[in-house]
């Protein structure tokens, strides 16, 4: 669902990609000017905070911000 707003250059004209590789890890999206990566969480993510911060912290070490949604939120704020 929120590929559909960041495909394409929708979204403020960033070119965001899809499942990218990084070091060992894969982000959901990721914009390489604005070295954003974005997460969506979804159940795999729950009890896994350790694992989770881990991870976040090497792709932070590339010098990458990160925002993490919870799948949930993606799909209640796009509908409304």
């Amino acid at each position: 669902m929120l590929w559909n707003y960041l495909k394409h250059k929708q979204m403020k004209g960033y070119n965001f990609h899809r499942q990218k590789p990084i070091d060992n890890y894969i982000v959901d999206f990721f914009d390489s000017e604005l070295m954003l990566a974005i997460e969506v969480n979804g159940e795999s993510h729950y009890g896994n905070e350790m694992r989770d911060a881990r991870r976040k912290k090497k792709i932070a070490s590339y010098g990458i911000e990160f925002l993490r949604f919870d799948d949930l939120d993606i799909v209640i704020n796009l509908i409304w």
